[in-house]
């Protein structure tokens, strides 16, 4: 209407005409076909009024200018209903891998025998809800298994190797009745499936880490074993402790695998958050190649809920690394709410080597 008005009002040697084409281009980028086609018909009609005030159809410049007008009109109808096809195609491809990604990597529950869970994942690749990192927990005889782990690369191509380790966890927490027992049937069936997938031109190059903790009902030792994975958070009362670890190679390296794995002990009592996490929080760069601060910072919320712990980490993350991570990153928040059978001194942690160190030291 502008662009009519505007040449109506004009001297005869300005010609706004053709930029009524602008209407239709314009359209074809939000709206659909018909109402692309409908506002390019308005603009064929715009500059048939302009002809007509400006020296009448059959001069031959407007006619050009009406016929022109009209082919692009189609064109950009066309364009536009092919646009929309495939915008339906992504948006049907994106339902179904959100659906076999939650399916792949279920949500833990909110609550979970005498635990509070709150979970984050952070996907490297676009559009992505997992990757090569993982996690899952499960009850078992009174008490809670939980798995964190972390495949070796990201994004999509690791899922294969995520879901293979998702689903011998699953299985097998239930079968064994000690963590050693337990990461050494992980590693077979890690052993296995490279046997039969693991790609000739990059043998050896598939691994996995994995962090295996067992947390009673009614004890608050925790044990956990490690297969080449970082060791967690214990966050108590205004202090920030690592427990002590030893751990075994990662799954997948063939021999250099132990035969018995190490128990690590440690002590959760109630009011406790444990925080796992995989190496892409750890690792995450600033634009001047500086790593998270993850300890310094999750120090400041030690009394926060799990939810709101993982939202405070999750946005100082994702600030640190300029808004996008350049690895895979999974966070587990464990927050204990009962009370344990037996007691300990508070501000200490009880390792597996028998000896006690106050939990900030």
């Amino acid at each position: 209407m502008v662009i009519t008005v505007a040449d109506i009002r004009s001297p005869p040697d300005i010609h706004l005409g053709p930029t009524l084409a602008i209407a239709p281009a314009i359209a074809a980028a939000f709206a659909g076909p018909l109402a692309t086609g409908g506002i390019g018909v308005l603009a064929v009609a715009a500059q048939v009024i302009i002809a007509v005030f400006h020296g009448g159809l059959a001069t031959t410049n407007h006619i050009v200018q009406i016929t022109t007008l009209a082919l692009l009109t189609v064109l950009v109808v066309f364009l536009s209903a092919v646009r929309e096809r495939r915008s339906a195609q992504l948006a049907q491809v994106r339902s179904v891998a959100e659906a076999a990604q939650h399916v792949l990597l279920w949500p833990l529950p909110e609550t979970i025998g005498p635990l509070k869970i709150a979970c984050l994942y952070l996907a490297a690749e676009d559009d992505a809800q997992i990757g090569g990192d993982l996690y899952a927990a499960t009850r078992c005889d009174g008490a809670v298994r939980v798995m964190i782990g972390d495949v070796r690369g990201k994004g999509l191509p690791a899922i294969g190797e995520a879901a293979l380790l998702l689903g011998a966890f699953r299985e097998a927490a239930y079968r064994h009745r000690s963590l050693p027992e337990l990461a050494a049937a992980l590693k077979q069936s890690v052993a296995r499936y490279l046997a039969d997938f693991e790609q000739a031109e990059e043998p050896g190059e598939s691994f996995a880490t994995a962090l295996l903790l067992e947390i009673p009902d009614r004890d608050q030792i925790t044990q956990m074993t490690s297969c080449g994975h970082p060791p967690p958070l214990l966050l108590s009362r205004g202090s920030v402790a690592t427990p002590s670890l030893h751990p075994a190679p990662p799954l997948g390296l063939g021999g250099l695998g132990p035969t018995n794995y190490t128990v690590d002990v440690f002590s959760f009592e109630p009011g406790d958050t444990l925080l796992l996490y995989t190496d892409g929080v750890i690792e995450a760069r600033d634009g001047d190649g500086g790593f998270y601060p993850f300890e310094r910072r999750a120090a400041q919320w030690t009394e926060a809920s799990p939810t709101s712990l993982l939202h405070h980490i999750r946005s100082e993350l994702l600030a640190h690394a300029g808004g996008r991570l350049d690895d895979d990153a999974a966070l587990i928040a464990l927050h204990r709410t009962t009370a344990a059978h037996r007691g300990r001194r508070p501000g200490r942690i009880i390792h597996a080597d028998g000896f006690r160190h106050r939990a900030d030291s």
